[in-house]
């Protein structure tokens, strides 16, 4: 019977996050059907084969193994700055600061050598070309949407950067989606450092979750941006698949670039980080002091769900917003306003914010279910927010300035689209489970 109402639940979500996608459409007559399937039937497959497939699971984990054996020389590095800070988590317990933002650092700087070696180009052609075959992408955007699994959504458009101008508005949806829908390498060894903690297993665990997200997240965008802006300028499809980006003069100077870039984001990660969590306990407090106390909230709040919720604040507020959402993405019902919050966190500031969330509730020993965890994990996992309309629309807006009025326009349909994929994702992973 669990298995029938999690087939049941998984299926409305689906249905659901589609259907949302097919209101906001720009031209419903236009969708491709036939690639709207396949993109799902990619996504469905992929992720029965990782999570649900013994040889495919193993290999992921190994995959997960070696992420987890490089963020320990990412701790090497860090041990030999900040010493006892590092090692000693006795005394000083697990400092973000010290134990997470180095590992952006470090690799920011393994992926710059990556690509100059010309690794990163191969899987990404790879990728690409499989879903250039599938689902009938032109060439362009097939690169930016396998790029973007693996870079950043500023860094993934320069692969493409001579097509950019060029673009229809449906590839530049699809470009922009497909940054909304994924992270980038950097951060996304910082989430397994951060999510996992010390524990070495814990961190191969949400390795290969992560990993599994992102990549199933790609199909899943490029559904997403098909539906919302569907292909009406079919071009006679540019079949080459060659990448291209300003590559690094030697391998010192790989090094050195993406040492520079890895630094640049992790103070903004770090310094991100510090203002919204003020910003969201200056925003608790004003609720729970004056709107809870005077209103009696508080109390009631805090007897409605069992302690979870200390009174009336914005994470509540958030909760009770998105709560439906998690709901159809599978979440049993008594966590739903603890998911609902974290969801909500992450479309209106930031992923970062909503797993510091995340970890913030476990550690305060109000436990999720391993379902709740998975959706949330996968759901979470993804730069759709506010601030990214703005980061893309100033970082591909640069290198393709008569593209800026097509990006303003589109910016808020890529942010519904990138939420949608990602909570596409969660609702599968949510069956599979």
């Amino acid at each position: 019977m669990d298995i029938i109402n999690d087939l049941g639940r998984g299926a409305l979500g689906v249905l659901s996050m589609l259907a949302i996608c097919y209101l906001f459409s720009r031209n419903r007559k236009a969708i491709d059907w036939r690639l709207v399937g396949v993109g799902m039937a990619f996504q469905i497959v992929f992720a029965v084969l990782v999570l649900k497939v013994p040889f495919v699971n193993l290999i992921f984990d190994r995959i997960a193994e070696i992420f987890v054996r490089i963020l320990g020389f990412a701790g090497a590095g860090a041990e030999f700055l900040f010493g006892g800070l590092v090692t000693n988590m006795d005394s000083f317990g697990y400092i973000f600061a010290f134990q997470v933002l180095p590992t952006i650092v470090f690799f920011s700087a393994l992926t710059s050598v990556m690509y100059y070696v010309g690794l990163l180009q191969l899987i990404v052609k790879g990728l690409a070309w499989a879903l250039s075959k599938s689902m009938g992408l032109s060439g362009p955007e097939s690169l930016a949407a396998a790029a973007n699994v693996f870079l950043g959504q500023t860094e993934a458009p320069l692969v493409v950067k001579p097509y950019l101008e060029n673009m229809t508005r449906s590839e530049i949806m699809c470009l922009m989606t497909g940054g909304m829908a994924t992270i980038a390498g950097g951060v996304f060894a910082a989430y397994i450092g951060y999510l996992g903690g010390p524990d070495p297993e814990q961190q191969t665990f949400f390795a290969k979750h992560l990993l599994t997200a992102s990549l199933i997240s790609a199909p899943a965008a490029i559904v997403a941006a098909k539906i919302l802006v569907p292909e009406i300028n079919k071009k006679d499809i540019e079949s080459q698949l060659k990448m291209t980006g300003t590559k690094s003069h030697n391998i010192l100077d790989a090094i050195s670039t993406g040492t520079t870039d890895g630094l640049k984001l992790a103070i903004n990660v770090g310094a991100m980080l510090l203002v919204f969590t003020a910003l969201i306990a200056l925003v608790n407090w004003l609720l729970f002091t004056f709107v809870g106390s005077w209103t009696g909230l508080n109390e009631w709040v805090f007897e409605t769900t069992s302690g979870k919720f200390e009174g009336f604040n914005l994470t509540y507020v958030l909760g009770v917003i998105f709560a439906p959402v998690a709901w159809l993405l599978g979440t049993p019902s008594e966590d739903m306003l603890l998911v609902g919050q974290l969801l909500g966190q992450k479309t209106a500031i930031n992923e970062f914010v909503a797993y510091a969330e995340l970890d913030n509730i476990r550690k305060a020993g109000m436990t999720l279910s391993p379902k709740s965890l998975i959706i949330a994990t996968y759901a979470l996992c993804g730069f759709a927010n506010f601030a990214s309309i703005g980061i893309q629309i100033g970082g591909i807006g640069a290198i393709a300035p008569g593209q800026r009025k097509t990006l303003t326009e589109l910016g808020l349909l890529a942010l519904l689209g990138g939420t949608i994929a990602s909570f596409l994702t969660a609702a599968i992973a949510g069956v599979l489970v």
